[in-house]
C-alpha cells in the first residue's frame, strides 16, 4: 500500500517539476510510510525515499516503513537531510507550506542554502482524500465502537449527572471496546448550552426538559469516527419537537441526494435549503460536513463555498443543525462513504428523537 502512495507522490513531484519533497506533517508522514512513531522527517525524490528519525524509533521505523531507507540522526535532522539530498543532486526542494511555523521556515532557509525551496500545498492531503479498503475498514471499526458507545450512554444519562461525567464515561467505554483514544475532545452540551455547536463538556449537571447534544468519536488504528446525536431528557415541548424534526428531515434529504460528481456546495444545499425553507437558515451557521480519516477534519468540505467534487472513496460527515440562543440546539451527524453510484451511510445509531 505504501509503495503505491510513494509512486503517486513521485508522479505529482514530476508533474510540478520538483526534484524532492520534504514532509513534516506527522499525519502525512504516517500516510506515506506506515510509520506510527511521533518524530521524524520524510524526504522523497525520484530515486530515494528517506525516513529520518531518532534513536527511540529507528527499530520501529525499520519494521513499519518497508519502502524507506531509515536513518538515525544524532544531531539536527535537517542537516542530515540536506547532505543526502545534495549528494543526490536535488536542487528544487518542495516543502509543506501548511505545516510550518515562521520560525521553522527560517530554519529551512538557513539549512537549505543552495536549494530552491518551493512551497507546496496538499500534495499528500489530496491523496489521503480517497480512502483505500484498509482505511475504510479502520474507519468502519472506529464507527462501530462509537455506535456502541452511544447505545451504552443512553442508560447512563439522567438528571444530576454532569456533562463531564457523561464525556468521561463515553471515552472510557470507547477505550474499553478497542479505541486507542477519543478522536477529538468530546462535546456534551445540555440545555441552553446545546445551542453551542462546539460546547465542550462542562461541570453543568443534566436537567429535565432539555436537549443534550453528544458529539464524539473514536480513534482506531489512527483513523477517526465522528458521531453526533441529540437526545431529550423529560418532556419535549412542541418547539423542541419541531426543531428536531426539521434537522432530521435535513439530514435525511441530504443522505438521499448525495452522490459522486456533486460539488460540496451542491451537497450543502440539500440540507441548507430544507432548513432555510422552515425559516431557520440564520441558525445553521456552519458547513454541512467535512472529510475525515487520519485527522478529524480533512480537505473536502460540504459547504456553501466548496466547488470541489465528491469522488468515490471519500469519507465525510453530514451534520445539519439548528442552534437557538437561550433555548437550545439540535445536531444530527452521520458518517458516509461516497461510492461509485451514491453513498453508504456508515453510522447506525438511532436518529429518531430519543426521550429519556
Amino acid at each position: 500500500m505504501e509503495a503505491q502512495r510513494l509512486t503517486k507522490v513521485r508522479e505529482e513531484l514530476e508533474r510540478q517539476g520538483i526534484d524532492g519533497l520534504l514532509i513534516s506533517s506527522p499525519y502525512n508522514r504516517r500516510y506515506v510510510t506506515g510509520f506510527t512513531g511521533t518524530a521524524g522527517f520524510v524526504a522523497i525524490t525520484k530515486n530515494q525515499a528517506l525516513l529520518i528519525t531518532d534513536f527511540r524509533y529507528t527499530r520501529q521505523a525499520a519494521e513499519q516503513a518497508k519502502e524507506y531507507q531509515v536513518e538515525q540522526h544524532t544531531g539536527q535532522p535537517l542537516e542530515m537531510i540536506r547532505e543526502k539530498l545534495s549528494a543526490a543532486g536535488v536542487r528544487k526542494l518542495g516543502f509543506e507550506q501548511n505545516h510550518l511555523t515562521y520560525e521553522s521556515y527560517q530554519t529551512y532557509i538557513e539549512t537549505f542554502q543552495g536549494f530552491e525551496l518551493i512551497p507546496t500545498q496538499n500534495i499528500v492531503e489530496k491523496l489521503r482524500g480517497i480512502k483505500d479498503k484498509r482505511e475504510q475498514e479502520h474507519i468502519r471499526k472506529a464507527i462501530e465502537i462509537t455506535d456502541l458507545a452511544f447505545e451504552h450512554i443512553l442508560g447512563y444519562m439522567k438528571p444530576g449527572v454532569t456533562e463531564l461525567e457523561v464525556a468521561t464515561e463515553l471515552e472510557y467505554f470507547m477505550r474499553k471496546n478497542g479505541a486507542v483514544s477519543s478522536a477529538y475532545p468530546t462535546i456534551v452540551a445540555s440545555g441552553v448550552r446545546s445551542a453551542l455547536p462546539h460546547g465542550l463538556a462542562s461541570s453543568k449537571p443534566l436537567e429535565r426538559d432539555e436537549f443534550v447534544t453528544l458529539d464524539f468519536g473514536a480513534s482506531y488504528e489512527g483513523y477517526c469516527s465522528d458521531l453526533t446525536r441529540t437526545v431529550f431528557i423529560g418532556d419535549p415541548t412542541e418547539r423542541h419537537q419541531e426543531i428536531y424534526r426539521i434537522v432530521l428531515e435535513a439530514n435525511r434529504k441530504t443522505l438521499e441526494g448525495l452522490k459522486p460528481g456533486m460539488t460540496g456546495k451542491e451537497g450543502d444545499a440539500l440540507a441548507r435549503d430544507c432548513i432555510v425553507g422552515y425559516g431557520y437558515g440564520e441558525y445553521f451557521g456552519h458547513g454541512l460536513g467535512h472529510a475525515f480519516g487520519l485527522e478529524i477534519h480533512e480537505l473536502m468540505r460540504l459547504s456553501e463555498k466548496t466547488e470541489d467534487l465528491l469522488e468515490p472513496g471519500m469519507v465525510l460527515t453530514v451534520e445539519p443543525g439548528i442552534y437557538l440562543p437561550g433555548f437550545g440546539g439540535v445536531r444530527i451527524e452521520d458518517d458516509i462513504l461516497v461510492t461509485d453510484t451514491g453513498i453508504e451511510v456508515l453510522t447506525k445509531s438511532n436518529k429518531e428523537l430519543i426521550v429519556l
